[in-house]
């Protein structure tokens, strides 16, 4: 039992000099500064500031600023370049739009003429067709007034043969006598000729 008594002892002893040796190290860093707070580290610090400083500014000035500075000079004249593209499309289309629209109006006119000059090749047609079939009708209503007529005279003639045969027949018949067809004719037309039979 001796022995673990001495044995506690070294390891106590041993912990009681680590928490003095931690002790004083904790004391003596409380007891220091943060060093950009500390007033003997300020012109160190601006110093390092003014190199890093400087040499941010060369990095940037010889390497950055020049390709950020390429790069929207790119894109400038590309936007500018984009720009007068447009404008020369924009020109080409309004020219080709006047020129449709020209297009239009002249195909339009050529086409009202078109349609004015075949109104009057077929009014002229249809007014041409119209007087020939109306000489044509007049030719046929002449004929057929004609035939009409000539029709009429053998029809009158043959009522004139076929009363003197009929005039003839009847007196026939009522006197027995038969009288000839040329008698009754000339009585037909002149009643005054006619003969008292007795």
């Amino acid at each position: 039992m001796a022995s673990t008594p001495k044995a506690t002892t070294a390891s106590e002893s041993s912990t009681q000099g680590l928490h003095t040796s931690t002790a004083a190290t904790g004391d003596a860093h409380h007891a220091s500064k943060f060093p950009p707070f500390d007033p003997h580290t300020f012109a160190p610090q601006l110093v390092w500031l003014a190199i890093s400083f400087a040499a941010l500014y060369l990095i940037m000035s010889r390497l950055a600023l020049p390709r950020i500075a390429s790069v929207l000079a790119e894109r400038r004249e590309r936007i500018q370049s984009d720009l007068a593209e447009a404008e020369r499309f924009k020109a080409e289309t309004d020219a080709a739009l006047k020129s449709y629209e020209k297009s239009l109006a002249d195909a339009r006119g050529k086409a009202q003429g078109m349609a004015k000059d075949m109104r009057d090749r077929m009014a002229a047609d249809t007014d041409r067709e119209r007087r020939r079939i109306d000489d044509a009708n007049a030719t046929k209503l002449a004929e057929t007034e004609t035939r009409i007529a000539d029709t009429k005279a053998r029809a009158l003639a043959n009522v004139d043969a076929l009363a003197a045969e009929t005039a003839s027949d009847i007196v026939e018949r009522l006197i027995g006598h038969r009288i000839g067809a040329d008698e009754v004719r000339k009585a037909i037309a002149d009643p005054r000729t006619l003969t008292p039979v007795a």
